[in-house]
């Protein structure tokens, strides 16, 4: 389950990352990398940015990590995370060998944590990855919902 006081304040920080991204007119997901308590990554979404769909916050703050860190594996790492990641995300987090992720809000259409489809805890991976759901849960969910509702309203629908 959560580590309340620090779990809430790297979501909280996640958040901020998430908000970050909304008001670059970017789907508000943020995400954070922590190592011994210490913050080693933080990123939100950049796809429209930099118009690649790989630019997800996750894979951005995993390259940081990993640089952080001098290596490809990230044992030991906590993540944190608005929204739950799909299957690229998911993916990277398995093969980085993450130690858990911590997520505020499922993904209904594409969540590869459990909610559609379950690749980070797959039982036929050689890594599977905690995930916990739930921190922070309507406040990462209401920012996913304001975001698309304004877009469908304004005839952008992503």
């Amino acid at each position: 389950m959560f580590e309340i006081e620090n779990d809430e304040r790297w979501m909280r920080l996640a958040i901020k990352e998430a908000e970050a991204a909304e008001e670059n007119d970017e789907v508000p997901v943020g995400a954070v990398f922590v190592s011994d308590g210490k913050l080693i990554a933080r990123a939100r979404n950049q796809c429209e940015l930099l118009k690649d769909p790989t630019a997800h916050a996750e894979m951005i703050a995993l390259t940081q990590a990993c640089a952080a860190l001098s290596s490809q594996r990230l044992n030991g790492v906590d993540v944190f995370v608005t929204k739950e990641p799909c299957v690229m995300c998911a993916g990277a987090l398995v093969h980085a060998r993450v130690s858990r992720v911590v997520i505020g809000a499922r993904d209904d259409k594409a969540g590869a944590c459990g909610t559609v489809l379950q690749v980070i805890a797959n039982e036929k991976l050689n890594h599977r990855v905690p995930v916990t759901f739930g921190l922070f849960e309507e406040e990462c969910r209401t920012m996913l919902q304001r975001f698309f509702q304004k877009k469908r309203e304004s005839g952008r629908d992503r």
